[in-house]
């Protein structure tokens, strides 16, 4: 399993800058290793956004993204100790869901 997402949620006004850096190695499957075989594909599929436990973003990835992945939005509505959760699974089926409280 990858390490914790990193999520930071800023309240200003009644909006929220949310911040998102999720750790996934996210392989392209295009690579070789050193014996020149193909690194197989590794990478998050869905991204759900949740506030409160209501989904409010969705998007669907590919191999095209980096290492790593940042993700920043702005969430409108927001109040201070409201829970935004970010869900997402990979290609290999794994799944990963971590929140914050908005600060």
């Amino acid at each position: 399993m990858t390490e914790p997402t990193r999520i930071r949620a800023q309240l200003a006004g009644d909006k929220a800058n949310v911040r998102v850096m999720m750790r996934h190695e996210m392989e392209s499957g295009q690579r070789k290793d050193a014996a020149g075989r193909t690194i197989p594909a590794w990478h998050i599929q869905e991204v759900t956004v949740l506030h409160n436990e209501r989904t409010v973003l969705t998007a669907q990835w590919g191999p095209g993204v980096s290492k790593n992945p940042y993700l920043q939005f702005t969430l409108r509505g927001a109040k201070a100790g409201d829970r935004v959760a970010i869900v997402w699974n990979d290609n290999r089926g794994a799944t990963r869901r971590d929140e914050a409280a908005v600060a």
